[in-house]
């Protein structure tokens, strides 16, 4: 096949080589030209219309006929436009460089080898005076009656090398895409690897952290034990001394039931509860920085104390009680200033059930009698009973004596009576009151017995020995003028004020005997928290904080009998809990930023 791409071919001789030839042989080219001019006559070439789209034709000065450009008009040409191969391949004559058209003189022909070229100017061509006629890029032999006029609007070839060119680089973009997705993939595996990496990384970080608490602890307890034995600890020896049976009572005023056990960084914890049975305890801690999250953690009991933060609910504000499950659930219950009261599970670590409070909620407890009923106590001073079998609303809200906050709540036992009846006690600065519900009587009574300590600013109850001890701070009042103000005592604000604690005992469905009152020094700003204790061969013991040494006092019941004196960091005590078990009995006491863990020795 003959090559498609046209090129500009001239002849072996040029123009000024071949003119004498001409001017010699003027009489035989004039009748060679005649005769070709009856031959192009009779070979019978018609004439084609103008299309639009072809390019306008150059018209000389004399006879309106084609004018195909000289060499030297062609030299011109290519100053001024430098023109390049792809420019004119199929769309210019090679002889003249100008494009040829459709119609008139320079219409487009070809000869029998395949080149293509205007016909005014391979007729030129070939009338030229020479003996042998040849095309002017191949030299093939031909004649003026080889020419053929092409009826066309247009002539492009297509490059055959340059397709395979562009069918080569179709194939090399589709291969580079493919690569291309096959990288983005292994990206996206390597960055899945990367978080996987990082989640691992934060894991051995959070555990080398836990040993090195764990290690400071066991070394601090080294050296207690040197001092308490008057020699220092060994150094290169391996064995470490046991927790269980250790005598601490070097840290303590007195010796007493309870000894140190742990001690655990707890910042911005608040609340605490002890769940004996799994092992674990639960805090409502703040989290540091400016509007920090309120979270639950959940720490374990058992070396290396492993703790997990579970994330609250959008709402849930800060908790203000909480207390988990005395039956054994895997339940916690907590309420919140979110106006929620919300069960927990600690297996699974989320939330699995939330009321809507009209108020936001201060207290909570659980029914002793019935492991699905739960209770409430409001800030406006109404307390709600609800049944977790029924999620959508409160089995019933009840108005309180006053508007003031219930700030404790405890499900009591009370066999004295009928079979369904369930008691309540709450406390609110008003005093303690007692709630029967599902008997004929709803309607809370104020606990009168206690008589006029002031206000009542906490409330610990025992269910095994059903012993009642309320703390009071003097009332303020303000309708009471002041004569002098040097008659007052004078004390810094947070800094405790002479208070008491009154110790109760039911006699009856709804009568109370006071046993005995006792003198303590009581926070005057905060709601502090104590706790009572049977313990065997200690009996009843009452747990609370001396706000002006910021000391862990256990005090025998009725007595009031001072029995230990657990030493702080001289940091307020904001919460105190006692959970018992058959193999021994955990204290813990919540200070700012620590929460220590006692052990009871009665119980080993």
């Amino acid at each position: 096949m003959p090559n498609p791409i046209v090129y500009i071919a001239v002849g072996s001789e040029s123009e000024e080589e071949t003119e004498p030839e001409s001017e010699g042989n003027s009489g035989e080219t004039d009748e060679q030209n005649s005769e070709s001019e009856e031959e192009a006559e009779a070979e019978g070439f018609i004439p084609v219309m103008e299309s639009p789209r072809v390019l306008p034709e150059k018209e000389g000065e004399e006879g309106g006929g084609r004018i195909c450009s000289s060499a030297g008009e062609v030299g011109e040409n290519s100053q001024g436009n430098e023109w390049n191969r792809g420019d004119i391949d199929g769309l210019f004559c090679t002889i003249c460089m100008e494009a040829w058209t459709t119609s008139a003189d320079h219409h487009v022909c070809c000869l029998p080898c395949g080149h293509i070229f205007g016909f005014s100017c391979i007729r030129k061509w070939l009338q030229q005076g020479r003996t042998t006629k040849k095309c002017p890029q191949c030299n093939r032999k031909c004649t003026l009656k080889d020419v053929r006029k092409l009826f066309a609007s247009r002539i492009v070839a297509i490059d055959g090398e340059s397709q395979k060119r562009i069918q080569s680089l179709e194939s090399e973009c589709i291969s580079l895409e493919q690569k291309t997705a096959v990288l983005i993939k292994n990206e996206a595996e390597w960055r899945k690897k990367e978080a996987k990496w990082k989640r691992r990384e934060a894991l051995l970080q959070q555990q080398l952290h836990q040993f090195k608490e764990k290690t400071n602890y066991l070394e601090h307890l080294l050296d207690v034990q040197s001092r308490t034995l008057g020699h220092p600890p060994s150094m290169g020896g391996s064995q470490v001394p046991s927790l269980v049976g250790q005598n601490l009572g070097s840290e303590f005023n007195g010796q007493g039931p309870f000894m140190l056990q742990k001690e655990l960084d707890v910042d911005g914890a608040r609340l605490f509860d002890i769940d004996a049975s799994s092992k674990i305890i639960l805090l409502a801690r703040r989290l540091q920085g400016l509007g920090g999250t309120h979270v639950l953690t959940k720490t374990s009991l058992v070396a290396p104390y492993m703790r997990e933060d579970i994330p609250l609910p959008f709402g849930t504000k800060a908790v203000r009680d909480l207390h988990i499950c005395p039956s054994g659930s895997s339940l916690a219950l907590f309420a919140s200033l979110g106006k929620k009261l919300s069960v927990l599970s600690t297996k699974i670590n989320q939330v699995t059930l939330a009321y809507d409070l009209p108020a936001p909620a201060w207290s909570c407890s659980w029914d002793l009698n019935s492991s699905h009923q739960i209770y409430a106590g409001l800030q406006n001073g109404s307390l709600g009973v609800f049944d977790m079998r029924q999620t959508a609303r409160p089995l019933d809200f009840v108005n309180g004596l006053t508007s003031n906050p219930i700030h404790t709540i405890y499900s009591t036992n009370n066999p004295t009576l009928p079979s369904g009846v369930t008691t309540v006690l709450s406390a609110s600065s008003a005093g303690i009151c007692q709630w029967n519900f599902s008997g004929s009587e709803q309607r809370p009574f104020l606990v009168s017995e206690v008589g006029n300590q002031g206000a009542c600013i906490s409330l610990a109850y025992c269910p095994r020995s059903d012993d009642i001890v309320a703390s009071f701070r003097p009332r303020i009042d303000n309708s009471v003028e002041i004569a002098s103000s040097q008659a007052l005592p004078i004390h810094a604000l947070g800094q405790g004020v002479q208070g008491s604690h009154v110790h109760l005992k039911r006699v009856e469905s709804n009568c109370y005997q006071k046993l005995a009152v006792t003198c303590a020094n009581v926070n005057d700003v905060r709601l502090p928290r104590s706790a009572v204790m049977n313990i065997e061969n200690d009996g009843c013991l009452f747990v609370s904080g001396n706000e002006l040494t910021c000391e862990l006092v256990l005090q025998e019941l009725p007595s009031f009998t001072v029995l230990q004196c657990l030493k702080s960091q001289k940091q307020p005590i904001y919460d105190v809990k006692y959970a018992h078990a058959c193999d021994g009995g955990f204290l813990g006491c919540l200070s700012e930023g620590i929460l220590r863990l006692y052990s009871n020795r009665a119980l080993k």
